[in-house]
C-alpha cells in the first residue's frame, strides 16, 4: 500500500494500525517512496527468501547514479 506524506499525516493512527496487522505502507513524498512503515514483529519474523523479495521490490526504480555494487563496496572497504 502506497500513501502520499500529507494522507499519512492526516491517518497516521490508521496506518499504524493497518502495519500492526501486518500490512507494509510505503510513504511517497511527490511520488517518490521515502519511507516504510511496518509492524516491529513483521521485520524480524521474515523467512530469507520473503526478505530478499522485499529487497528486489525495494530496488526498483533506483540507481546507484553509475556506481556499480563493486564499486560502492570496494569504496567502503577504503576507509
Amino acid at each position: 500500500m502506497e500513501v502520499g506524506l500529507f494522507e499519512a499525516k492526516t491517518r497516521f493512527s490508521e496506518l499504524v494500525e493497518l502495519a500492526r496487522q501486518g500490512k507494509r505502507i510505503t510513504i511517497t513524498r511527490r511520488g517518490e517512496p521515502t519511507a516504510v512503515l511496518t509492524a516491529v514483529k513483521a521485520q524480524h519474523d521474515l523467512s530469507p527468501e520473503d526478505a530478499a523479495a522485499e529487497l528486489l521490490e525495494f530496488r526498483k526504480g533506483r540507481s546507484l547514479g553509475g556506481i556499480t555494487p563493486v564499486e560502492l563496496r570496494d569504496f567502503g572497504r577504503k576507509r
